[in-house]
């Protein structure tokens, strides 16, 4: 297998028997042994290089694509197209050319008689361990349109959840940079403004007008004091973190605070019990879907917790009662998860706790924002009451001296 891996891969151009242009991608020890190969599928060869940094492929392709092209893969599949076909038939319609290249590259692997599931595997930053195993148990089932259509649910859900979580954390960032953008806007061009022409009046400025002048004098040496602070303890948590019990730890705390912490530890929970759902279905055991399912976690302390629970579970010790002292998941998920283990219907407790937290997220995420928007708004509305108290107060005092 190890041969497989390091096996290099070709870009071809060849004409058909009808006299057309096709492209693809194949694997191939050799120029010479891919030039044989485009003769074996009744082509003709016109070029044949080799493809270079196609293993190393990640950022080019999102998981946007990958959503797209499993479901498409999928639908092909359920109308009884063959494996080669779809993925053909799908390379032909996606835009993305590196994922283009990549499914051609899969395609050539199968004609080759390999395994889909073992060729995916080259390309870890695209196909994940999980999407990679189940891939390859379909394929040893011969349910491979089966395990595609779940795939295709499944990663079309977790990308829903995971826009929902990212609009919910990022949403208040964009509120209150906003917010404070105004804010360095009027001390930084209006106050002054106004200001200098109080003290070219001689009119004497109340404190509240000083402090606010003074913070819009130094503005920018405040901005870079912050800055450099944030950079530090930035710094600092990334020396911390890189030592794994303080990694573990960090996430830990990061799981105790108010409101945030609960909206993540639910969103992950969310994420592992779909997973779960979705690897036991495909015939694995529970510490083997334990160990697939860790890998999705974010949050280093809830990984450690899931990985020490597989262990528990391979020793014989119950699960239920490792989930119990773990200490951190919810009371609904653990009786649903108790339940589902007792009747023997595991697969579908943890479907019903994915659905149940999704509902979770959602609710979640609304009181978070409804409560976030009025003390955004309460927090600027006060900052702009100051600087117009800083103006409108030096006004008032020289209307009394010119009535006095």
């Amino acid at each position: 297998m190890e041969i497989l891996k390091k096996m290099p891969t070709f870009n071809y151009l060849a004409l058909d028997n009808a006299g057309k242009k096709k492209k693809g991608v194949l694997s191939a020890q050799s120029e010479r042994e891919a030039r044989r190969f485009v003769k074996e599928l009744n082509l003709t060869p016109i070029n044949v290089i080799e493809s270079h940094g196609l293993k190393g492929i990640k950022s080019k392709v999102k998981n946007k694509d990958v959503v797209i092209m499993t479901r498409q893969i999928a639908t092909l599949l359920e109308a009884n197209t063959s494996i080669v076909d779809a993925l053909k038939i799908t390379a032909d319609q996606l835009n993305n050319k590196d994922l283009i290249n990549i499914l051609y590259s899969l395609r050539e692997d199968v004609v080759q008689g390999k395994r889909l599931g073992q060729s995916m595997m080259k390309y870890p930053s695209v196909f994940d361990n999980t999407y990679s195993s189940l891939i390859t148990a379909g394929d040893s089932s011969g349910s491979l349109d089966t395990i595609f259509s779940k795939l295709a649910d499944y990663l079309e859900e977790s990308a829903s959840i995971r826009q929902k979580v990212f609009s919910a954390l990022t949403y208040p960032f964009i509120l209150i940079g906003f917010s404070i953008i105004v804010i360095i806007a009027l001390l930084v061009f209006v106050l002054p403004q106004v200001i200098s022409q109080f003290i070219k009046a001689g009119v004497e400025l109340p404190l509240i007008t000083k402090l606010l002048l003074g913070l819009s004098n130094n503005i920018f040496i405040i901005l870079l004091a912050i800055l450099f602070v944030v950079a530090t303890v930035s710094f600092i948590y990334k020396r911390y973190i890189s030592k794994i019990n303080n990694h573990i730890s960090a996430h830990k705390q990061l799981l105790k605070i108010p409101l945030a912490g609960n909206f993540i530890l639910v969103s992950e929970i969310e994420r592992f019990s779909s997973t779960m759902a979705l690897i036991m279905e495909s015939g694995s055991n529970l510490d083997t879907a334990l160990s697939e399912s860790a890998k999705v976690l974010n949050n280093k302390y809830l990984y450690s917790l899931v990985m020490e629970i597989k262990n528990d579970v391979i020793e014989g010790k119950d699960f239920v009662y490792s989930l119990n002292q773990a200490s951190i998941f919810p009371e609904i998920f653990i009786q649903l998860i108790s339940s589902g283990y007792r009747s023997g219907n595991l697969i579908k407790m943890f479907n019903k706790a994915s659905s149940f937290l999704k509902n979770e997220i959602e609710s979640k995420r609304s009181i978070f924002l409804s409560l976030l928007e009025p003390l955004v708004i309460i927090f600027m509305g006060g900052f702009i009451m100051l600087i117009v108290l800083a103006i409108l107060i030096p006004i008032m005092q020289m209307n009394t001296l010119s009535l006095g």
